[in-house]
């Protein structure tokens, strides 16, 4: 039976064949696949242009897939080659997994591949479409989980993968049953992979850098975040959320000042889009939104 949504579409969505409709959750998840489709209002996700090209019809075709709540509505597009495109590259090595889950309020999941064991950064819903992707690609060696709000499902990426999970220590809770490994600080999972605690955003929340090059944050930082959760004035720059600190706004501006002290040229998030710009724009990027994080805590 095909799945048929209730909602209505929104009144801003431009003039066409795609939609967004009420049921959108505000993940973020189509902005950061297809950005120049969907745009952002106050509280939701609309298609600020309809896809104009097979390049942009592609795309939106891939945030439908991947939307967690099926909020995405559109013609034209090849579902079945839109699927296949996940996980997409996003860097060398990196890779974006799609697919999100309305159990972790869409959050995005990461797979690094490494030639000692390849890394999935927190979980994507279990498609088996995109396990089979992913097992072409290598499998997973590590599932590294940066805090507990966006475990659901790793246990079946255990199961499919024969992995090892980890995560800290502090955000060890019912969900979490299972896990191998929990950390009690930093930690150096392999050669050039590097687990960091930053607690704030939850107690136990953590990132991983890889090769001083990619930061994956988990909720802690994303770049230009959602609506009113981002620097002043710092377009283009890293953002974060007081209203979505669940455990020390106080503590997750320290963690902040804590990656001034590591080097990065991107960052891959939990939430809210990715910032890729670069070395020397990551310190003034930083200490604007450490500025801005003080004026409003």
């Amino acid at each position: 039976m095909r799945w048929v949504s209730r909602a209505k579409p929104w009144p801003d969505n431009a003039p066409g064949t795609w939609h967004v409709d009420t049921g959108c959750i505000d993940c973020g998840c189509c902005r950061v696949v297809a950005p120049s489709t969907f745009g952002e209002a106050d509280d939701h996700a609309f298609v600020r242009e309809q896809p104009s090209s097979p390049e942009l019809l592609h795309r939106a075709g891939m945030a439908l897939v991947a939307c967690p709540v099926h909020a995405i509505h559109g013609e034209g597009a090849d579902l079945r080659a839109a699927a296949a495109s996940f996980p997409d590259p996003v860097a060398p090595g990196v890779y974006a997994c799609g697919f999100a889950s309305a159990a972790t309020f869409g959050a995005s999941s990461w797979l690094v591949v490494r030639p000692d064991g390849n890394v999935l950064v927190d979980v994507p819903r279990p498609v088996p479409a995109l396990l089979d992707r992913i097992r072409a690609l290598g499998g997973v060696r590590t599932l590294f989980l940066t805090h507990r709000d966006d475990i659901d499902g790793h246990d079946k990426m255990a199961a499919a993968f024969g992995c090892e999970r980890v995560m800290h220590a502090a955000d060890r809770c019912a969900a979490s049953e299972g896990v191998e490994h929990y950390l009690d600080g930093d930690s150096t999972l392999a050669p050039g992979v590097d687990a960091l605690h930053l607690p704030g955003h939850t107690q136990g929340s953590m990132a991983l850098l890889v090769d001083g090059s990619y930061l994956f944050s988990g909720d802690h930082l994303w770049g230009r975040g959602p609506r009113g959760w981002v620097a002043e004035g710092a377009e283009g720059g890293l953002g974060a959320g007081r209203s979505v600190c669940w455990y020390d706004w106080r503590e997750q501006i320290r963690s902040m000042e804590r990656l001034l002290d590591h080097d990065f040229a991107a960052v891959y998030p939990g939430h809210g889009r990715p910032w890729t710009g670069g070395r020397e724009a990551r310190q003034p990027a930083l200490q604007r939104l450490i500025a801005w994080m003080r004026e409003v805590s």
